[in-house]
């Protein structure tokens, strides 16, 4: 039964219902509406399902009045308070009971197949809510009447941890086909003259400075380096891209570049 100081939930009300005597059930064999006079019910009203804590309450009271004509009280379903009838899925067999705990089995029906499926489904809700509420009662006492694992440490017990640390992995930077770095092109979009002599390993090295005029170097016909002296314009020191080869190559030999002679020794 319900416990007191529990509220009283309301799960459906269902405006119009009849009631049916039925006679005693002569075998165990289910009831069919077809054996109740339905054309003249017994009594009619309105239906409302409460619930009080785990126990449901089906109420048979007056339209008007809201008096109450009789209740059933359901502890499961589907049991022995609520049953449905063979033929029919309008139809139903309530245990009702009173004050004193007499008991009678009574027929309701709905005249719209939606009510009988509304009062269906609320009874299932709130059962299924019981069910859910037993299993986790169940639960909890298990979990506290269990066994309990010690999780602390015992005296002189140690952990260990191992924390590996992985290793970055340099990515490789890219290299020219030389092994050096590519340069930035000059400034102004100019390049070095090339040298006018078919010769190999000639070396041209630019001079700052005024001084530098007078610095000539001695160096045999094979491996000959000359040194450029400083030309305050830079067209004589960097050629243009559109101009030809040979034109920068007489430009040069005229206004740069300082012959040597050989000198024996």
């Amino acid at each position: 039964m319900a416990a007191e100081g529990e509220y009283e939930s309301i799960l459906c009300v269902k405006p119009d219902v009849n009631v049916y005597r039925i006679p005693p059930r002569a075998s165990n064999r289910a009831y069919r509406a077809a054996d109740w006079k339905l054309d003249s019910p017994d009594w009619s009203g309105r239906m409302r399902i409460t619930a009080k804590g785990k126990v449901a309450f089906i109420k048979l009271e007056d339209k008007v009045s809201g008096e109450l004509f009789a209740q059933a009280p359901v502890k499961d379903y589907p049991g022995v308070s609520v049953e449905t009838v063979s033929d029919s899925s309008r139809y139903f067999v309530l245990r009702i009971q009173d004050d004193s705990g007499r008991s009678a089995f009574i027929g309701v029906g709905f005249g719209d197949r939606g009510d009988a499926f509304d009062f269906n489904v609320a009874l299932q809700d709130h059962f299924k809510w019981v069910k859910q509420e037993n299993e986790l009662s169940k639960n909890a006492q298990l979990g506290d009447s269990g066994p309990k694992l010690d999780l602390g440490f015992k005296e002189g017990q140690t952990i260990t941890l191992n924390i590996g640390q992985g290793k970055k992995r340099d990515k490789p930077r890219p290299q020219s086909s030389g092994g050096f770095g590519l340069l930035p092109p000059p400034p102004g979009g100019k390049i070095a003259p090339p040298s006018s002599s078919g010769s190999s390993n000639h070396n041209i090295v630019p001079q700052t400075g005024d001084t530098a005029t007078g610095c000539l170097l001695d160096l045999d016909s094979s491996n000959s380096n000359a040194v450029v002296p400083p030309n305050p314009s830079s067209d004589l020191l960097w050629g243009d891209f559109s101009a030809p080869k040979s034109s920068m190559v007489e430009r040069t030999h005229a206004k740069a570049w300082v012959h040597f002679t050989k000198c024996d020794g």
